[in-house]
């Protein structure tokens, strides 16, 4: 109960961030995306300040430590090579997010808006993440 109610704050807690930061209106994602004409580097300035705040934690909290306060293990990667999966991955992802200007957690997050075509893009998404779970 007591790692369901972790993951439920943070999850609020990301939710409201992208929400307050306006992280979940692709059109400002995809105005970050372009360099070349009206760039606009607020998503930047949202990664740098997690950055701000992992980083020490990851430091002086997380990395000195085996376990969660709840007792459980860090989720954290063990592999640190680069491979053909991690790359296609990566490429379709970004052809993804290029194309819609949205990502898994916001358009979670923009479940909780009125608009049903969110829809759209979270069920394919979720299918996709069962195909390529069953495939690769």
């Amino acid at each position: 109960m007591k790692t369901f109610l972790s993951a439920l704050l943070a999850g609020l807690l990301f939710g409201a961030g992208l929400t307050v930061s306006t992280m979940t209106d692709p059109l400002r994602v995809l105005a970050f995306l372009d360099i070349f004409g009206q760039w606009d580097p607020t998503l930047a300035f949202v990664m740098g300040g997690a950055l701000c705040v992992y980083l020490p934690v990851y430091q002086f909290i997380i990395k000195p430590r085996h376990q969660t306060l709840l007792n459980s293990a860090f989720y954290i990667p063990q592999k640190s090579q680069v491979d053909a999966r991690l790359v296609a991955g990566a490429v379709l992802f970004g052809i993804g997010w290029g194309l819609a200007g949205i990502c898994p957690g916001p358009a979670l997050t923009n479940l909780t808006g009125d608009t049903l075509a969110i829809l759209y893009f979270v069920l394919p998404m979720l299918a996709g993440l069962k195909l390529c779970d069953k495939w690769l």
